[in-house]
Formats: C-alpha cells, structure tokens, sequence
C-alpha cells in the first residue's frame, strides 16, 4: 500500500476519476499545504488559509504505479491555470502534487518537465511539487459526493 496526494480543483471530481481506477484501495478527499491546524471546508473557501482541495489516494503499486496516476492527474486538469479549474477561483483550486517520499519527487518532476517540453500546452505548466504535509480529511458529506448522487462529474 501506498499514498499519493493531488490537488487538480474541486476535489469531488477528482476523487471520483481516482477511485475508479483498478489498483486504488481508497480515496480520501481533504485539505492539505495550508497555515490552520484542522480546517473546515468554510475556512478553507476563504482562499485564506493556503490549502489546497485534494484527493489522497490509497494504491497498490503493484496493481498501478505512481507514473500511472500521475498520467490520470495530467489527463484530467487544466495544469496551466494558476489557483483555478474551469469556474473554480483561488488558492484551494491550484494545480499541486504533495509527494510522500524522494522517489515520488523525481517522478512528479520529471514527468511535468516531460509534459511541459511535449508542446501539448500552449502556455507553461504551474503545476506546484511539494512535500506532503498534514493531511486533514474533509468532512463526511464531502466523501465520494458525486457517488453519493449518482453522477460521475461536477459537470452537469
């Protein structure tokens, strides 16, 4: 068992594209590279207390690899929009991978600098690789939301 932790905007789509993969264990959606010891999502909505939405990711690298989820985050965001996603404005919104350990660090990197000289974006990646800190879980109503109404994207 592993961990991976991605911020890619309003986390309940996120979780909902991770937690179908085969391989993944569980998903977790939370709050993670901010200032507030245990932040609620209203706190967190103020876009002032530095965290990022994010999905944390329970895997066996056995049945998928980290480069793999990583392919998932990239294919599944706009990584070139600074503190947003599609309607979704401010920090908490940000394009951000928290690595667990060095190895995650050089795979998230190499992999961004791989995307960002491929030309698939017009414009540079902004995608932000930091270590992972504290992990502070949203409150219930948040988890697997979009399972919960019975549809697959905030889009609808």
């Amino acid at each position: 068992m592993a961990l991976a932790t991605f911020g890619a905007g309003c986390f309940w789509g996120v979780e909902e594209t991770f937690r179908k993969l085969p391989g993944v264990l569980n998903t977790a959606v939370g709050y993670m590279g901010g200032t507030k010891e245990n932040p609620t999502y209203e706190e967190v909505c103020t876009d002032k207390t530095g965290h990022a939405e994010v999905v944390q990711v329970e895997f066996d690298p056995e049945q998928i690899t980290y480069a793999d989820l990583l392919d998932v985050f990239w294919n599944n965001h706009n990584p070139t929009t600074l503190n947003r996603q599609g309607p979704d404005v401010g920090t908490q919104y940000r394009s951000v991978i928290f690595y667990h350990d060095e190895t995650q660090k050089k795979l998230a990197e190499a992999s961004k600098q791989e995307l960002d000289r491929s030309g698939r974006f017009k414009n540079p990646i902004v995608t932000q690789v930091e270590p992972a800190t504290t992990f502070w879980r949203a409150e219930e109503y948040h988890q697997r939301y979009l399972q919960k109404r019975g549809v697959d994207s905030c889009h609808l």
